[in-house]
């Protein structure tokens, strides 16, 4: 399968073989899993460090289009087609050129394992300078052909706020270091309480992640946070779905 596209320019391709390990983001609220976050690995499960090390330049856009190709075919497999977990999908904006002309191997491989395109979230790290108008681009393309769109380590980047002002995504991942020691730290506290009512007021769904302590978990359903992605409900499983452990704190009436 071609890992070029129409209006991409030429790049090296990427030979090192890889695989996907996969998070839960669980709502606590109802104590069910929203979506799994597929994460890059070694072949064998190694860490993700070995795999992105050789992630260059010049063989960005090939490592971004198989990951995807990777992402869907093993979450095809593997998420039961009667649910409506979603499948949470990391990409790299600087590699994609032209959102249109580089989605197409991404829709084809959906067709192929017929993952339906409204339960696949494409997710961004703003933790690299991005030209503004790009990422919107590629964004409201995203929406437009159906995808959910996200976030990732809001708070921890350069653009968050100001790309809010121009585009709302689905879903924002609050940054781990926001979350760390939320239970004992009242800044951190703050910060979040008021960050939930930003994104509340602008119909953004909150997503906090790296929660790694049980008290760390009650401070955020106290402040009324629904999503959790963590090591307290479950790491990463290789090649397979984690199922969180029985630490949820549901309390429908609350």
């Amino acid at each position: 399968m071609s890992t070029k596209c129409d209006g991409c320019r030429d790049g090296a391709a990427f030979d090192l073989p890889f695989s996907m390990a996969f998070q839960p983001i669980v709502n606590i609220t109802t104590g069910a899993v929203f979506a799994h976050e597929a994460l890059v690995r070694g072949p064998k499960g190694e860490g993700a460090g070995s795999v992105l090390g050789q992630v260059q330049e010049a063989n960005r856009y090939a490592f971004d289009q198989q990951c995807r190709v990777k992402a869907i075919e093993l979450a095809s497999s593997l998420f039961d087609p009667a649910d409506d977990v979603k499948l949470s999908i990391n990409f790299m904006p600087n590699a994609v050129y032209e959102p249109r002309a580089c989605i197409r191997l991404t829709l084809a491989t959906a067709m192929k394992t017929g993952f339906p395109l409204n339960r696949i979230i494409f997710e961004f790290t703003e933790n690299e300078q991005l030209d503004t108008n790009h990422i919107l681009h590629i964004l409201r393309t995203y929406r437009d052909i159906g995808f959910k769109t996200a976030i990732d380590d809001f708070g921890a980047g350069h653009s968050g706020l100001g790309l809010l002002t121009h585009f709302q995504p689905d879903i924002v991942k609050l940054d781990m270091d926001l979350i760390r020691g939320i239970d004992t730290d009242p800044v951190r506290r703050t910060i979040v309480k008021h960050t939930l009512h930003m994104l509340e007021d602008l119909a953004i769904l909150p997503l906090c992640e790296g929660v790694e302590t049980a008290d760390e978990l009650a401070a955020l359903k106290d402040l009324g946070v629904s999503l959790i992605q963590g090591y307290v409900l479950a790491k990463p499983s290789f090649e397979s779905l984690a199922v969180p452990v029985g630490r949820i704190p549901i309390n429908p009436a609350a």
